[in-house]
């Protein structure tokens, strides 16, 4: 089994985008495929479909039902705040053990030949109250997809969040740069190029806005 946790360098650079097209082309290529966001937060509990989780599921094929809700994000909270902050509104105290060792579980018991184990927020947001998105995924020790975006100043955000994770003793398996739709945003070529020249030897795979194929070759 391949294991991965996807990353963000940012909030909002697709991270989720990019874990379902990595489960679809795998599942083209006949692999079988599991995914685990194991807190998320702003999420409705009337209408999740078109939530992370919700398109997680839909990515494996899988029915959105409660039950593969409750399988695939067991943590979820209303407010669109950090985990630690929407969860208070709840009356719940997010404690990081209690997240890796329900990470933990789901890959001891993962049979699928890709699982991706995807986190909240960048790299350095809070996802409890006592860790950061860094400190799971250094408990869990899997590697690390990381996902980052091409707008204005995304250069720093993504080459900071690689070294951060680099430091940390974890392997980056290559960080997707997602293109920006901002008509001011930088050219992408050419901050795909940068990128590349700056990230001392990690993959920089581009994700464009109009192609779907640059994920097969991740799988």
């Amino acid at each position: 089994m391949t294991a991965l946790f996807v990353a963000g360098a940012h909030t909002d650079v697709g991270k989720t985008y990019v874990a379902c097209a990595l489960l679809s082309a795998a599942r083209a290529k006949g692999l079988s495929v599991a995914a685990f966001k194991p807190v998320v937060s702003g999420i409705s509990a009337d209408d999740w479909e078109a939530s992370d989780p919700g398109r997680l599921i839909a990515a494996m094929g899988e029915p959105l039902d409660a039950a593969r809700l409750e399988a695939v994000s067991p943590l979820r909270f209303a407010a669109a705040l950090s985990p630690p902050m929407a969860a208070r509104r709840e009356g719940v105290r997010l404690e990081l053990s209690g997240i890796v060792a329900a990470c933990r579980a789901v890959i001891v018991a993962a049979r699928a030949d890709l699982l991706l184990v995807e986190g909240a927020g960048g790299v350095m947001s809070p996802l409890a109250e006592d860790g950061l998105n860094l400190d799971l995924m250094q408990a869990l020790g899997l590697p690390v997809l990381l996902v980052g975006g091409s707008y204005l100043g995304a250069m720093s955000h993504n080459l900071t969040a690689l070294s951060v994770v680099r430091a940390a003793g974890l392997k980056v398996q290559a960080l997707a740069v997602s293109q920006d739709a901002s008509a001011d945003a930088p050219d992408f070529d050419e901050t795909v190029a940068d990128l590349q020249r700056f990230s001392q030897g990690v993959r920089i795979v581009p994700v464009p806005r109009d192609a779907i194929d640059w994920a097969e070759n991740l799988v």
